[in-house]
């Protein structure tokens, strides 16, 4: 209320309007206090009741579609045999008037694991393939001081050759290469190198140093290199679609050889599933018996034979 205008003031209202009443938000709300605790216990109850409830039955993927037409999450997915996957993509490529000289790719899938949550470093490797199937040629750089052996690489086809003198400019991404090669004796002088080649930095274990040269140039010349991407997937090209079937299946199990070599064959293979596909169609899960190699049942095999060998001599022995 306001005061008269003759100026007068009720009494008590001076008080009121000089300080104004501080109010808690408990007091002007008393329901809010309370609220919380009931909607915590309310949130509670209903986490409760949700790990009560048994988790929904799923249902059991079918094996096999007996109609044309069907839903393809309702089936496990088909596995197929290698030369039968194959024969498939070359009917595929038909049906649907593709490039014949399209490439075939694997999708190749890891277990990495190892012995106490150790596991398999992400790695690259090259390998030499039966059937080469593109006509590129790769981009070799040889490292040597030595002139007979610079006219050596240039005579069997390296990109560059030179010494310490390249160091500057590989650094500064003036001159690349598909691989590095190196002698022996030009090592101790490419340190500086380590860090910006890393994996294609020459070494004994990827067949990148050594003293013979020509056979080093061949090697790379026309090598496949495949990397492990995404910690456990390889992807990686390994023909085309137009060899023949037992040239396609030789490339393949020769990538997957060579990748089983890098775990040990005492633990699970590392290979976990392998797909297959062209440039145009679906990939084909592959049936991987036949695949792998089997190391276990060839040591198995030996010895046996070994102690095969040894029953006669025991037993002469007896006699």
């Amino acid at each position: 209320a306001l005061a008269p205008r003759c100026g007068w003031v009720l009494p008590g209202l001076e008080q009121r309007l000089a300080v104004p009443a501080v109010v808690s938000p408990a007091s002007a709300r008393p329901y809010a206090a309370a609220a919380k605790p009931a909607k915590r216990d309310a949130k509670r109850s209903r986490q409760e009741k949700g790990k009560e409830k048994p988790p929904p039955r799923r249902r059991p993927l079918i094996s096999k579609p007996v109609d044309d037409v069907y839903l393809t999450w309702l089936y496990r997915r088909p596995c197929y045999q290698l030369e039968q996957a194959v024969g498939m993509l070359k009917r595929f490529q038909e049906l649907d008037f593709t490039h014949p000289k399209q490439f075939v790719y694997i999708n190749v899938f890891l277990d990495m694991a190892l012995q106490k949550k150790k596991k398999v470093d992400p790695f690259s490797s090259s390998v030499a393939l039966p059937h080469r199937f593109t006509d590129e040629v790769n981009k070799v750089l040889v490292f040597t001081e030595n002139e007979q052996e610079a006219e050596v690489a240039r005579e069997h086809g390296a990109a560059i050759v030179g010494g310490v003198e390249l160091i500057k400019w590989i650094l500064e991404d003036e001159i690349q290469a598909d691989f590095y090669v190196a002698v022996p004796a030009i090592m101790p002088k490419l340190i500086p190198l380590r860090n910006k080649l890393r994996r294609k930095y020459p070494a004994t274990r990827r067949n990148s140093l050594g003293s013979d040269i020509p056979k080093m140039l061949q090697f790379f010349k026309e090598c496949h290199e495949y990397a492990v991407q995404d910690e456990n997937i390889i992807k990686t090209r390994i023909a085309r679609l137009d060899m023949p079937t037992e040239h396609i299946i030789a490339n393949l199990k020769t990538i997957i050889h060579d990748i089983c070599t890098f775990k040990p064959s005492n633990f699970d293979p590392i290979v976990r599933k392998l797909v297959i596909r062209s440039s145009t169609s679906e990939g084909l899960l592959l049936n991987l018996d036949g695949i792998l190699p089997q190391v276990e049942k060839v040591e198995e095999k030996e010895n046996t034979a070994d102690e095969d060998q040894q029953k006669p001599v025991q037993e002469s022995v007896s006699t």
